[in-house]
């Protein structure tokens, strides 16, 4: 008896979550171009992971060539920025707030801009200890990584939701 509540219970939870369109976030699968080529500053991985996360669309695939893509992907900058965010009464450093920011633009193959200078801002809150001034180096690392990733995952949802006319 109990073991029937406890398993119509799970029920109603799964078809509330699934009724609420609820779903895991994953890659973009179809973006509206056939080719693309990604232009970014030299020293930048964005630039690389971008053509990644591309790649594993199953509709677009990276070129090399500017000319044999239907548009061309650039990214003017991306930048990280680190700030205080708090101090402590004895005027040590508590918090920062490190901020990710990517300038990017599509141009199709005839030059024509279809997203004209577009910023995309990440924040993180990274807490701050002098005792561990190396674990948390590491730790802002890590964050910055997972700030590129997040902003790579909203470019190619914006890249995604891009209407091209036929």
């Amino acid at each position: 008896m109990i073991l029937n509540k406890q398993k119509i219970i799970i029920l109603v939870i799964l078809s509330l979550l699934a009724a609420c369109g609820f779903k895991l976030r994953g890659q973009i699968s179809a973006l509206p171009f056939k080719s693309l080529y990604v232009s970014a500053p030299d020293g930048h991985t964005i630039g690389m992971d971008l053509e990644r996360a591309i790649n594993a669309s199953p509709t677009t695939k990276v070129v090399t060539d500017a000319t044999a893509a239907d548009a061309t992907l650039q990214i003017i900058s991306a930048v990280h920025e680190r700030a205080i965010l708090s101090l402590s009464a004895g005027g040590r450093v508590r918090d920062f707030n490190l901020i990710y920011r990517v300038i990017y633009r599509l141009v199709d193959n005839q030059g024509t801009e279809i997203v004209p200078n577009t910023e995309i801002a990440v924040s993180r809150v990274l807490p701050f200890l002098d005792a561990q001034i190396l674990a948390k180096e590491a730790e802002e690392r890590l964050l910055q990584k997972d700030m590129q990733s997040d902003a790579i995952q909203q470019i190619l949802w914006r890249l995604a939701a891009i209407k091209i006319p036929t």
